[in-house]
Formats: C-alpha cells, structure tokens, sequence
C-alpha cells in the first residue's frame, strides 16, 4: 500500500511502573538485560575471527574510499595496544586523542581499550578553533596522558605545543611538525604483540575504565565522565533487545557525529561493531559548505539506520527536496531516522515524510533516544512506531527511569549497568551527581505522554535549570516553547534561544535557515549577503506571520511570542553556544549575547526587531 511503513522488527512497548509515596514512580523494562560482552576487544575480535574480511571502517579518501575490515583493525588494535605497553601507559597514563574521526582515530581508540588504555577523545573545537586552548589544557591537566595523538601533526601543530608541559609523547600519521619529537602511527603499527599484551587483555572486565569522555564545559571546564566497559556492553545489549532488527541485516552507517561525544563515539560506533556492520566515515558536518560533503558522500552510501541532530536534517533536506536521485538514493534502503540531543521540530519530521513518499512511496519510520554521556549514553530508546515528533522511547532492559515531582514536572533520575561510576579524579563532582539511592541526576525533566497508557512512551520536558519566570511570576517552559516556535516559522527558523526572565514578555534570538530564507527572496541571488536576506520583506513577513499564528493557538502568556530577532553571527563553538553535534546552548547564549537580548527588549524597537 502507497504510504506504508516498512517497519523493523522492534520488541513490543511495554513497561513496568512502580508508585512512589511522593508522587513520582519508577519505570523500567518488563525484559531482563541479557549477558553482555565482557569488553569492546571481545567484540572486535569474534568479527575478525567470524567475519574477517568484512568492511568494518570506511573513510573518504580523495574520489575513493579506504576500507578497513574486521581483521585489519583487529591486528592493527593488537599492536597498537602493544605499543602503548611498551612505552609504559596504562590505567592511570591515558590516551589522548585530538583527532577527527578518521579510521587512523578508531585503530589508535580500539588499540588502547585492548590493552586496558583508557581512550580519551576531545573535542576538536578544543585545539582547532579555541585561541587560548584552555580548555584543551584542563582536559590535558586532569588526565595525565602518556601520549597524544594528532592524525595530522601540522594541522594539530598549535595545540601539540599547548601541551607540551604534559612531557606525553606525541604520535602521528602524517606531516610530523617541524621540531617537535613525535613518533609515526605506522611505528605504533610495526609492534608485534607479546604475551604482555595477551596478559593485559585478560585482565580487562567490565569495570575496565575504556574511555574517558568530556562534557562540553560549556558553563565550566570540561569534566571527563569515566566510561567502563560494562557501561558500553551494557548498553549496546539492550539496545539489540529492543531493536532485534540489527541481527537481520549488518548495519551499514553514514555518520558525522564527534566520536569525543558519546550519541557518536558510543551509541552508534558501538552499534555497528555490535552488530558486525559498516561504518562510513562522513566527513561533512550540519554546516553551511561541509554538509555539501555529507551530500556527495550520500550518493555513494545508501545506510540502512541513519542518526542525526535535528540541525543535521534540517540543512540535508534543503538538498533532499531538490534531488529526486539523491533522496531515493538516501531512503532506499533505511530501516529508520533516529534523532537525538534536541527536540525535532514536527516540519523538518513531515518534510522528512513528504520526501521519503515522493521517493520510495513509503514513509520513513522515525525513532529517538534520550540519555547523557554519564549513561553511555541511552537510557530510553523508541522501539514503536512514532506518529509524530517528540517522544523519547521507554527504558532499555536493566536501565531504571525514576521520575521525581518538581514544581509540577517530573525531574528525571537513572540507574543501570550503563550509569557511570562517576567523575575521573573528581569525587567532589561524583558525590554531587548522586542521590541517596544511588540515581544518577541528569538535571534533565520527562514526562509521560500519556498518564493512562505509560507504554505509549516518555517526552522530553526541558532542563530543570532552563525554565524561567515572567515579572508576572508566570513560568515559561522554553523547551517546548522553541520547537514551538520553529515549527510555525518554517522554513525561517533554524534553531532559537528564548528569552524572557524576569521580563515582561517573551522574545526569541533567531539563528535562520539561510537555505530557507533565501528560497523566500530568490531575486536576491545566491550570492546575495546574509544581512540583506535577514532585512528581506519577504523573510520579516514570513517570520511575523508564522509566530502570530502561533500565538493564536498558544494560550496565555507563558507561551505568546512578543519579539524577535534574526542573528547573522551563526553559535560559536568557542563561546561555548554550540557543541560539535550542533546542539544550541541555550545559557551561554544568553550570557554571550546579553546585549542583543537588552536590544531585542528596548523601546522604541529597533528597525531590524520583529514585532510579533
């Protein structure tokens, strides 16, 4: 039938709930969590002995694609690790890693956790973009590395010299700067692998610290949350459970999203060893002039599961809509679209909808996930077909959800086999994040979607700390307000700040769709300048209309859109307002941008001020 779903097997909606006295309750999966692998090593090395010359990683090279199979990585992680022995790193001597995703990056990672190296990948912003590299210093400072990795050495060259007062060696794969001692990757490479390595590998188990990942410190240094390797097993065991679909096909994976964050590192470089799939390196990114690599890399890559921040498909579809080639190509063969990180507008899920009908005829089957870097990272997973955006899933077997009332929303509380043991070197900030109980607290707020049937789900509901009072004592809660709001604006707006606290009325800072702009105002060219697209009548109108007819439906006045203004500075990651993934922080722009926050509110308004 035209319009059909060709959905994946999923394990059925169910879940158990337990009452709490104080109002709140526990949730968890009717199924029990199967054994899990004992470590990653475990499951790279029964790929390489069951399937070895299967494509594991994949990466673009120039108009061609360099292939590494199951066995290739399995004997270059083997050496690698010996390497790394043999220069004395281990449990408390980590591994830095400063580099994109890259095969190079997954063999140096892979290679560490076999040895029983804890593998630290950080964010490239950190050496790349940032000027002072302060932060890059922190995470340096708190994990003492024995060594350093930069696939490319000239491109890393800054950075390296920022630590050099760590005295870690330095390794690389190409172009060595120029006085700096560093070693090749193809030395670590050269290794050949003893029974010290066989001994260190035996000793590895599930409370085996494997990685090391940052939080994005966008309101303080980066702090690194202790990842084990029951965390990551654990994980992945349950998410085969409620997706018993990925043992009837190996995956095949287009993906982009930073292995220093765990939705990327974690979630799905995991799922497709799991699984004995295919990962496709993208090297694009949700940006204007690299999604264009995203795109050529689609025409050779048909996925079968693909994972994206809703940013990611919102600058994919500007493309989708306009080749029919490129979207069946893209929808062919997908069991489903898996977002995450932030809410997904309704638009950008019937955009998806429309082009996936006009190129296969079926509608593409949507599913999320909620969870954090301290879970590793799901805690929830959609494993039913979704009607519309918003819903996060029910807990994975052996994770427990428990829901405590705050203020009239439910501030969500996590234990399982997946939940960190806490804070590298930091026992200050892992007391903190505990409560009596031993629940891990996300500071994040869920709740049900329906009272009455709790297997219909969990939706998102803001970050407790986000929400802020009106001067008439009326809260606003900003997570569904900016989904809101992005949906009635469209094709205007891609992503918003919400602005308000302790104001008489609710503005909002707009980050635009240049795509989406221009296609409003195409006398103005391609080339025409950012700021006379944003000026366009065209643009202005579409914006006020689409926020009036929100206001419409909207209610009282914790949800009535007053202002707003277009930005033409797009989030900088330096500042801390947008993360690698493209997520929005939405507290770092308020405090960076504070003065177009008093110009939004100013009267008379400015001329470039949307009164809605």
């Amino acid at each position: 039938m035209e319009g059909e779903r060709r959905v994946p097997r999923f394990a059925p909606a169910e879940v158990s709930v337990e009452p709490l006295a104080d109002g709140g309750m526990i949730l968890r999966s009717p199924q029990a969590l199967g054994p899990s692998a004992r470590c990653v090593g475990d499951k790279l090395a029964s790929w390489a002995s069951f399937m070895p010359h299967r494509p594991f990683l994949a990466e673009r090279d120039g108009t061609a694609w360099r292939r590494v199979n199951y066995e290739e990585a399995h004997e270059a992680a083997r050496a690698i690790g010996q390497s790394l022995l043999n220069r004395g790193l281990g449990p408390e001597r980590p591994v830095m890693i400063l580099s994109e995703n890259s095969i190079d990056h997954a063999l140096v990672a892979l290679g560490a956790m076999y040895a029983g190296v804890p593998a630290a990948p950080v964010s490239t912003a950190y050496s790349l973009v940032s000027k002072d590299f302060a932060k890059l210093k922190s995470c340096a400072e708190q994990l003492t590395p024995g060594l350093i990795f930069a696939e490319d050495g000239e491109r890393y060259r800054a950075a390296l010299a920022a630590l050099r007062f760590t005295g870690a060696a330095v390794a690389v794969s190409r172009n060595p700067p120029a006085g700096m001692d560093v070693t090749s990757l193809g030395v670590l490479r050269a290794s050949r692998p003893r029974q010290a390595l066989d001994d260190a590998f035996h000793r590895v188990g599930p409370d085996t610290v494997a990685k090391i990942l940052f939080t994005s410190g966008s309101t303080g240094e980066p702090k690194g949350v202790v990842n084990t390797q029951r965390m990551m097993a654990s994980n992945q065991q349950g998410c085969g459970q409620v997706w018993p679909f990925l043992a009837d096909r190996p995956p095949h994976v287009l993906d982009w999203l930073p292995w220093s964050h765990t939705f990327g590192g974690n979630h799905n470089f995991n799922l497709v060893l799991w699984n004995g799939g295919t990962l496709w390196i993208d090297d694009g990114r949700p940006a204007p002039g690299l999604i264009e690599r995203t795109v050529a890399n689609l025409r050779d890559v048909s996925p079968t599961l693909y994972f994206n921040v809703p940013l990611g498909y919102g600058l994919l579809l500007d493309h989708l809509e306009r080749d029919p080639d490129l979207a069946r190509h893209f929808f062919a063969e997908l069991d489903l679209l898996c977002y995450a990180g932030a809410a997904l507008p309704q638009s950008l899920w019937e955009r998806l909808e429309r082009v996936s009908l006009g190129a296969t005829g079926r509608r593409p089957v949507f599913v999320s996930a909620w969870g954090t870097t301290e879970t590793a990272p799901a805690a929830t997973h959609v494993h039913y077909p979704l009607e519309r955006a918003g819903n996060i899933g029910l807990p994975l077997p052996g994770t427990a959800i428990k829901l405590v009332p705050d203020g009239g929303r439910f501030e969500v509380r996590v234990r399982g086999p997946n939940v960190t043991p806490g804070y590298w070197r930091r026992p200050d900030l892992t007391a903190a994040a505990f409560d009596a109980e031993g629940f891990y607290r996300p500071g994040d707020a869920l709740r049900l979607e329906d009272p009455d049937e709790p297997a219909r789900g969990l939706v998102f509901d803001g970050r407790i700390g986000e929400n802020f009072k009106l001067t008439s004592g009326t809260w606003v809660g900003v997570g569904a307000l900016r989904v809101q709001a992005i949906a009635a604006a469209a094709p205007v707006i891609a992503d918003a700040v919400v602005t308000g606290h302790d104001r008489d009325a609710i503005g909002l800072l707009i980050f635009p769709s240049l795509a989406g702009c221009r296609g409003l105002c195409p006398e103005l060219g391609a080339e025409a300048a950012i700021a006379s697209v944003l000026a366009a009548p065209a643009v202005r109108a579409a914006l006020r209309a689409g926020l009036a007819r929100h206001n419409e439906s909207a209610g009282g006045s914790s949800h009535r859109v007053a202002r707003a203004l277009l930005l033409a500075e797009p989030p900088s990651i330096d500042q801390g307002e947008i993360t690698d993934k493209g997520y929005i922080n939405q507290r770092a722009v308020l405090t960076h941008r504070a003065d177009l926050v008093a110009r939004l509110y100013a009267d008379p308004p400015a001329p470039d001020i949307v009164v809605v």
